[in-house]
């Protein structure tokens, strides 16, 4: 029985899939009478029997050697292609807290989205994005993982744009899509070019063919560049990175898996194809270059957003940048352990703020105040979230970072310098939310605030207890996920001073979010410089302006000079072409006159014109050597 739920294991993400079928009916509105409801049932029905399979697997395979399962899709002539599954702790790991925080965010939902009139559309586009995520979590296939990628995508679009009847939804859901899109295409020619480099096609073999197969320089980093641009549009990495703040117009449960594991998604492809990025340093630089780059823009513009989810979406963006900087190390380890530390931290995060959104029905958060005596589960909740992000002893990413710098990898003090200044920067906008929202006195929208009912608190108080499980479990977590040693660091005194300063970072950040200054919405700052910086973080550093008068300004007038080159000069020359067959034939018809010394007077002028034309270059060689005869 353990061997055929082991084997089996493959089946799991179409439980999720099996659920939005059984939707349908809700979703389109056949069934009326019994409510939506029974749809929400349904697919819970179904994430209970995947996280359920999912981790008696795990248990299963934790004593056992790797597993592929290979399914044959296509084979013609020479080609063959194929789907493989690989069966792992690092997988099935990854699939049971997919499943896990799919269960939580659904059961959430149910009092989030209580009184929305297209429940059952929305668990059925859960189920497809918890399928389209379990698959990928499985997945040792190059070319199922981008199909499912795509289908995330697709997934996206449809929750962000899931309340369409609002303008700045579907605009949200058309630029998430459309940013997608172009790291997508760009992967797309990755995967292709990898492929007929003679890689296989699954991810176990990329370690054995780049230490074998030899590349030119210049291959090795467009073919490295190309495949980051995929995990660099879906983990929201700078120049990439707007989507993610846009997407939370979207209702929150899908946010809660959109900033946990839908974006983690992307990361852990990109871990797995880091043996390609070790074939050319450009690719390396450029995976530490863009995580660095996100890390300290997305850090400081969170500091200057007052909508609640917005100011938490940011430091995914931040923390998802360390994965990358973690990939082009070549630490492999710990890009895992950053992805599960902050995915469990952050899903408890937007759990808090989906209850204050809903209790409140607001989201800016100038207008809130005195929630901790009025909610002390999801204050708590918003607490233990934010410990769980920073590096606050003993919560989990203080464990992962203390990992880091245990001396069992290569490190740096730039390395330090970049995760003190996210872990300062982050604590102190955990802290100024915190403030504004919980403490001081209760706003207009704030004076009646009952806690969440139980579909909202469960999931919530369970993801608490979760989080701070995971507090004590890393410190015992083995080095199983590489399959090479660790690199020892030579650099003592970056490993000595290391753990102190990432501690005091975190708890001066607190400090110092607990003592600056807030300012309410009523209240702007009257010095200019202050104001145009606090415009600066608050608008993402312009970038959509600077998107519009660049990439948005060359796009159009490409398309521009298009269309006026195709209606004037094509389709110019075409009607050319129509108007003198026109023309011509109308002037023919006249010659039609039934005279017969006409049509040989036509015949004639036609011939001499013929040959006119064909021998005017030549007529003056013909002239001479006739006169030539003549003279003889």
């Amino acid at each position: 029985m353990s061997d055929l739920l082991l084997q089996s294991c493959w089946f799991i993400p179409i439980y999720g899939l099996i659920g939005s079928i059984f939707s349908l009916p809700w979703s389109l509105g056949i069934i009326r009478r019994t409510g939506p409801r029974p749809a929400a049932y349904i697919n819970l029905l179904m994430t209970v029997v995947s996280l359920l399979h999912g981790l008696i697997a795990f248990n299963l395979i934790w004593q056992r050697q790797t597993q592929q399962m290979v399914f044959h899709w296509l084979t013609v002539a020479d080609l063959d292609l194929f789907l493989s599954i690989e069966l792992s702790p690092v997988s099935l790991g990854a699939l049971s807290v997919v499943t896990g925080i799919s269960l939580a965010a659904q059961v959430y939902a149910l009092g989030y989205m209580e009184k929305d009139w297209s429940l059952a559309r929305f668990y059925g586009l859960m189920g497809v994005f918890e399928a389209a995520l379990g698959g990928i979590a499985l997945s040792d296939s190059l070319l199922l993982s981008y199909g499912l990628l795509e289908i995330l995508t697709l997934s996206t679009y449809l929750l962000v744009g899931f309340w369409y009847a609002q303008p700045l939804v579907v605009t949200a859901a058309r630029d998430a899509f459309l940013t997608k899109r172009v790291g997508d295409i760009i992967l797309l020619m990755g995967l292709v070019a990898l492929s007929s480099y003679g890689a296989g096609l699954t991810f176990s073999q990329l370690e054995s063919w780049a230490e074998t197969f030899p590349l030119s320089p210049l291959t090795s980093a467009l073919l490295g560049l190309s495949l980051i641009a995929g995990p660099t549009g879906k983990c929201a990495q700078f120049p990439l990175n707007l989507w993610l703040d846009e997407a939370m117009e979207g209702p929150n449960p899908a946010g809660i898996m959109r900033n946990s594991i839908v974006v983690s998604a992307g990361a852990y492809v990109l871990i797995k194809l880091q043996p390609v990025f070790t074939l050319s340093p450009v690719s390396s630089d450029a995976l530490i270059i863009l995580g660095t780059v996100t890390v300290i823009g997305a850090s400081l513009m969170a500091l200057a957003q007052i909508d609640i989810k917005r100011a938490l979406s940011h430091s995914t963006s931040a923390y998802l940048g360390l994965v990358f900087i973690a990939v082009g190390l070549g630490h492999v380890d710990i890009a895992f352990l950053l992805l599960f530390s902050h995915g469990i931290a952050k899903a408890l995060l937007f759990m808090s703020a989906g209850a204050i959104i809903t209790t409140t029905s607001n989201q800016n958060i100038t207008e809130m105040g005195g929630l901790w005596s009025k909610m002390p589960a999801t204050t708590t909740a918003f607490v233990v979230g934010s410990a769980g992000l920073i590096a606050l002893m003993p919560m989990g990413m203080f464990w992962t970072l203390y990992r880091w710098f245990n001396g069992s990898w290569a490190v740096g003090w730039w390395l330090l310098a970049i995760l003190l200044f996210v872990n300062f920067f982050n604590a102190l906008n955990l802290t100024r939310v915190f403030r504004l929202v919980f403490l001081g006195q209760p706003q207009s929208k704030t004076r009646r605030t009952p806690e969440v009912q139980w579909p909202m608190a469960v999931p919530m108080v369970s993801l608490t207890f979760v989080t701070l499980i995971i507090a004590v479990a890393p410190i015992q977590w083995p080095l199983w996920l590489s399959p090479t040693a660790p690199l020892l660091d030579n650099n003592s005194t970056v490993i000595q001073w290391a753990v102190p300063l990432l501690f005091a970072s975190g708890f001066l950040g607190c400090l110092v979010g607990g003592t600056v200054e807030l300012r309410r919405a009523w209240a702007r700052p009257t010095q200019l410089s202050i104001r145009f910086l606090q415009d600066l973080l608050a608008y993402d550093f312009y970038l959509d302006k600077i998107y519009q008068v660049t990439v948005v300004w060359a796009v159009s007038s490409l398309s521009k000079l298009a269309s006026w080159f195709d209606r004037y000069i094509i389709d110019g020359a075409v009607n050319l072409v129509s108007l003198a067959t026109i023309f011509s034939g109308n002037a023919l018809k006249y010659n039609v006159s039934g005279q017969s010394q006409f049509y040989i007077l036509t015949i004639m002028f036609g011939v001499g014109f013929l040959m006119w034309f064909a021998f005017n270059g030549q007529w003056s060689i013909v002239t001479n050597y006739w006169s030539s005869l003549m003279n003889q």
